[in-house]
């Protein structure tokens, strides 16, 4: 059939079938088309092989853009990824904090995490040894495997998907819910946090609720979790696990940022309050200054102080120095360090009392009253205060004079120089100076130091009010040196009568008129004071007490103190005489009365004990005090006696002492000489002394010439534990010889003092009073003395030479002939006849002896 012959319905049908097909055919070209420039697309989005980056911070998050920082190392990785690369992606994996002392080559695939951030490399910039860049958050990501992890760090990596539920299930509405919950948290917290910038906000405000996918990731960047937080984060595949782990780090998030904005409220309530309260004072003030009701700070000081300079009478460069002070002080501003250093030395300036005096009184029969009734005995030593203040009274003022009192603790030095203040009429002011070893506390610190303040000489007339004070300087002897200098030096100025009217303090800075005040110094021994220092001082030596004093003392004094401050009745104790004197004689035997006082002390405590368990009264007998004070310490004591022993006497800055010294023959082998008592050098040398000259007068004190040739000999001077030295015991040691060389024991009961020279002289020595008390206290009265010290015995007040027989000796002759009756024989001649010494009578006072013990039979008689 031909073409003519079709029909033309035929036609028309087979030409929409070709248009039909051809239409379809493009629509296939088109969509495979856009399928190649798809999968050509993905391939660039999401590449199958990424250089992987280790970081040791925070984790990267998808959809966040964020700085970071890397060695150089991996910054070369970096430039090869810019430059090699279109789509300028990698991958990076967080390793924490834990992770860095694992950088560079030590890194093994173990330390890498399972799941990573692909990014996309915004910006970079080489600082020195590090790259810092910024990246683009993309997707999730993990390493299937290395390629090449030593030189490149790449790897082919897999992009794990988020599981999200079909829409409509109730999973897919707990996920809106949640996301409607995160975004209400972050909405909540945009505001408390200013940290959150303006992408944040706009972010929250196009959110799209349908699509939570990013919300959870967004949620956690932003908060402040830890990597495990963050990496938990990334971790996780599952949409709905995801968003409520999100939850929970914002409120956290959001539970802090509520406190700090409390905390931050709180304080700015405060500040606001003070600032309210400071406005409205320093208002009240302008509007008191201007109606003339008060002054500024400044104005204030410096009326105050010049109000105080009117009232004193300084002179004329102190008047200057505070007119000058006083100008930089109205120049400083209040808030100024400056101003706070020159205020304090305008009010220390200002406190001196310029130009006051206390009135002083010269009545000697006031001093005396006063001296009585503050001290029993001290009879000489009231003498001589009654003696300066005579002297004082005749001159119109104590100008000039500067007393040391010395001797043992617990004999009323610092008592003393306290009755002599109110004799005088004057303000009393004590500084101890025991330990002290600044310079500084003496004359001041430069002002300006920090802290600083004037010394203790300024000090003394700040507190007592008057430039003529009484100041006593306690414990002048125990100052030591140091690297701030040496405080013995500085007492040199303030002592000297020729220089103390122009002390200078180091923190006044200027000249102060010491020369009114009177100094009474204190010491328990010279041996340590500087000699140009002992040189500017009158010593006075106070001895200890006998035991007459110390009855006295204690029953006028102490047992009524102690009565009082235990809060009894003088009826509700009652202590005999005769208990007092065995208390003194065998618990408290020492120069002063401490031991005297704390024993009746503890006498008084227990007594409270016995009143407070319901007795009326007590009563102490003598069978009582061993239970009251235990065991008496001087009890046991017994006087050694024999041959080759002999008592000597000895002083100590305590007082008195027996001293026995005993000597024994230990063998005939050899020659040999051996000391033992803890003796010093100086001692040791008259041990060595006495031995020669023994030794070589033997023959003539009827002793064998030839005793000590082969002889060991020990001399030993107990107690062992007490250091010992001097020269007084001589005489004792060359005796105890003797003793031992004739084997014969010392006649009677002597105690005997002096320094023996070679050639057999007696010589003269110190501290006779404490010696013959020494010896009063163990019952000794027949004393051995040089005769050189004969006016020292004449001296002695009749309290202490009562009952007492001196023997004066010239040569060690003497003493031999007075002790030993045998040499007496040998030498034809008489031993030393005893005197009897009245004692000087003090020309003020009265004196109450107690009578001397009564001796046994044979007890000092001569032989």
């Amino acid at each position: 059939m031909s073409e003519e012959d079709q029909d033309p319905d035929s036609k028309a049908s087979i030409k929409e079938k070709f248009d039909d097909l051809s239409s379809r055919l493009n629509e296939l070209q088109q969509m495979l088309h856009y399928n190649a420039r798809k999968s050509r697309r993905n391939a660039d989005e999401f590449p199958e092989e990424l250089h992987v980056i280790p970081i040791y911070g925070r984790p990267v998050m998808p959809g966040q853009i964020t700085p970071v920082q890397v060695s150089k190392a991996w910054g070369e990785i970096l430039l090869k990824v810019a430059e090699e690369t279109t789509h300028k992606q990698f991958a990076i994996f967080s390793l924490g904090e834990s992770a860095k002392d694992t950088k560079g080559r030590k890194l093994t695939p173990a330390h890498y995490p399972r799941t990573g951030c692909l990014v996309r490399l915004l910006h970079a910039k080489t600082d020195g040894e590090q790259v810092h860049f910024i990246c683009e958050g993309i997707a999730r990501v993990r390493i299937t495997c290395w390629l090449d992890f030593k030189d490149a760090s790449l790897a082919q990596v897999e992009y794990p998907q988020t599981i999200e539920p079909e829409q409509g299930s109730e999973q897919a509405t707990e996920i809106k819910a949640h996301s409607i919950a995160v975004t209400a948290a972050l909405h909540e917290m945009l505001p408390l946090n200013p940290l959150y910038s303006d992408e944040m906000r706009q972010y929250m405000q196009r959110f799209n609720e349908n699509k939570p996918v990013a919300l959870a990731d967004v949620a956690a960047s932003v908060s402040t979790g830890n990597f495990e937080d963050l990496q938990r984060m990334l971790d996780t595949e599952d949409l709905l696990e995801r968003l409520k782990f999100a939850l929970y780090l914002v409120r956290q998030e959001l539970k802090a940022a509520k406190l700090q904005d409390q905390i931050k409220l709180s304080v700015s309530e405060r500040l606001t309050k003070r600032q309210h309260d400071f406005f409205l004072r320093e208002q009240l003030k302008e509007i008191k200054q201007e109606l003339g009701l008060s002054k500024d700070d400044k104005s204030a000081d410096s009326e105050e102080f010049e109000k105080r300079m009117r009232r004193l009478s300084p002179p004329e460069w102190i008047k200057k120095r505070f007119k000058n002070e006083l100008q930089k002080l109205n120049v400083l501003e209040t808030g100024s360090p400056e101003y706070g250093v020159t205020r304090n030395y305008l009010d220390v300036v200002t406190t001196i009392p310029w130009g006051k005096m206390a009135k002083e009184e010269f009545a000697l029969d006031k001093a005396q009253a006063i001296l009585d009734k503050d001290h029993e005995g001290l009879l000489d030593v009231k003498d001589r205060i009654i003696e300066f203040l005579a002297t004082s009274a005749l001159k119109g003022s104590t100008k000039g004079s500067i007393i040391l009192f010395v001797g043992p603790p617990g004999v009323g030095k610092t008592s003393i120089g306290r009755s002599i203040a109110n004799a005088l009429h004057r303000p009393f002011y004590r500084l101890s100076l025991g330990g002290v070893n600044d310079e500084s506390v003496i004359k001041g610190h430069r002002k300006t130091y920090i802290g600083s303040m004037p010394g203790k000489m300024v000090q003394a007339l700040r507190e007592t009010g008057v430039m003529n004070p009484v100041i006593m300087l306690d414990e002048i002897d125990k100052m030591t040196q140091s690297l701030q200098g040496d405080p013995k030096a500085a007492l040199l100025e303030a002592l000297d009568p020729e220089q103390n009217s122009n002390f200078l303090d180091h923190y006044l800075d200027e000249r102060l008129d010491l020369s009114n005040c009177l100094f009474i110094c204190t010491a328990n021994t010279v041996d340590s004071i500087p000699e140009p220092l002992l040189d500017r001082m009158d010593p006075i030596r106070l001895s200890g007490y006998i035991a007459a004093e110390k009855f006295a003392i204690a029953k006028r004094h102490l047992l009524p103190r102690a009565i009082s401050e235990a809060g009894m009745k003088r009826s509700q104790l009652s202590i005999p005489d005769s208990v007092l004197r065995k208390i003194i004689e065998e618990y408290a035997r020492e120069s002063g009365v401490r031991s005297l006082e704390r024993a009746l002390k503890r006498i008084v405590r227990k007594v409270a004990v016995r009143l407070i368990e319901g007795e009326d009264k007590v009563k102490v007998g003598v069978g009582d005090l061993s239970d009251l004070l235990g065991t008496a310490p001087f009890r046991r004591e017994k006087t050694i006696k024999g041959v080759g022993v002999i008592t000597g006497l000895a002083w100590t800055s305590v007082g008195g002492a027996t001293l026995p010294v005993e000597s024994n023959l230990v063998h005939r082998e050899s020659r040999g000489f051996t000391l033992t008592g803890n003796l010093g050098d100086v001692m040791k040398e008259s041990a060595a002394i006495a031995l020669s000259h023994i030794e070589g007068n033997l023959k003539r004190y009827s002793g064998s010439d030839g005793f000590f040739k082969k002889a060991g000999i020990h001399l030993h001077v107990p107690e062992g534990a007490t250091p010992k030295d001097g020269p007084s015991a001589g005489v004792t040691m060359a005796s105890s010889l003797l003793s031992l060389a004739l084997g014969e024991a010392p006649a009677g009961n002597f105690a005997m003092t002096g320094e023996l020279s070679l050639t057999g002289e007696v010589l003269a020595i110190g501290g006779i009073r404490e010696k013959a008390i020494a010896a009063r206290r163990v019952g000794i009265f027949d004393l051995i003395v040089p005769k050189a010290n004969e006016g020292d015995t004449e001296e002695l007040p009749p309290e202490v030479c009562d009952g007492v027989r001196f023997y004066y000796a010239d040569t060690y002759d003497d003493v031999a002939a007075t002790i030993f009756p045998s040499v007496a024989r040998h030498l034809r001649r008489g031993p030393l006849a005893p005197v009897t010494v009245t004692g000087k009578q003090p020309r003020h006072h009265k004196v109450a002896t107690e009578p001397a013990p009564r001796r046994r039979k044979g007890q000092g008689e001569d032989q």
